[in-house]
């Protein structure tokens, strides 16, 4: 059984990860947790964390966060990026990639507790759901988004995400659009692991960096790149997504070995570039 660690997951029969720091597609999944004496714990112990997809184990991404917080407070508000006035691409690749990075920022802002940030990007989340055409399917939701996140209402704010990601992931899969649906993932998973690697590199300990350590996800995003119809495997965008998982695989290949900071300084600078690549606005967006 895998153990894959760090960043949100969706998933599906086929094991088509959406990553953009949600987990719950429709039906929410618990997490066993407890504290014991309250004592925050010297270790992260991800295998608590966790729900079952065919042979892989999950951690739900929520249930990590308030683990890395036991291990201090992370500064989550100085990672979070708004980006109102960026524009909407119109290559549905990479409409695809940048919806998952920014609902990413969603879950960031939640972390945060930033109620202005979570509007607005909730609005951002519904712009980029229209050009999608699944604007009817996520509507309601961002309705409740900015409902919650006026009331403080963050566990709220955090289900009506995971339903907006699963929304648009049933969407595009009933519209044949796999290849844009596993775009979202990675799209996700690369801007939550940029965040993370942000976090970790500016108060760096083995704990934190442990997270990343989930070589069987990077396969199967490969595998998913490999598999898509020419014509988006032929994308430049798609071809430079392939080659940057492609060197930080090996960075987190080893689950035997402590990550070190230089490496964790090599994976930000890695997403970093392919998220800037996703949404050329983003190192100028709101910090």
């Amino acid at each position: 059984m895998k153990l894959l660690l760090n960043m949100p997951v969706f998933s599906r029969p086929s094991l088509a990860f959406v990553t953009a720091l949600s987990l719950l597609c429709v039906a929410p999944v618990r997490a066993e947790t407890k504290d014991i004496g309250g004592n925050p714990p010297q270790k992260i112990d991800v295998s608590k964390l966790r729900t079952q997809v065919e042979d892989v184990v999950i951690p739900v991404p929520s249930e990590v966060f308030k683990a890395l917080d036991k291990l201090g407070t992370p500064p989550w508000a100085s990672e979070v990026r708004v980006n109102e006035k960026g524009s909407t691409p119109s290559v549905r690749t990479h409409l695809s990639l940048l919806f998952g990075t920014v609902v990413a920022d969603g879950f960031l802002a939640v972390q945060a507790k930033d109620a202005d940030k979570v509007k607005k990007i909730g609005r951002r989340v519904l712009e980029l759901a229209t050009a999608l055409g699944v604007r009817s399917n996520v509507i309601s939701h961002t309705q409740s988004i900015i409902e919650a996140a006026d009331k403080g209402d963050w566990n709220e704010v955090r289900t009506e995400l995971d339903k907006t990601q699963g929304e648009v992931k049933s969407a595009m899969e009933q519209l044949k659009d796999r290849d844009y649906s596993e775009l979202v993932s990675i799209g996700g998973w690369l801007r939550g692991t940029e965040a993370l690697t942000s976090i970790v590199r500016k108060d760096y300990n083995a704990d934190r960096a442990e997270l990343l350590h989930q070589p069987d996800l990077l396969l199967t995003f490969d595998r998913q790149l490999n598999s898509m119809n020419d014509r988006t495997r032929r994308d430049a965008l798609v071809a430079k997504l392939q080659s940057g998982l492609a060197e930080i695989r090996p960075l987190i290949a080893n689950a035997d070995a402590d990550i070190n900071k230089d490496t964790v300084e090599r994976i930000n600078g890695i997403t970093s570039d392919l998220v800037r690549a996703i949404s050329p606005m983003s190192a100028t967006s709101t910090p």
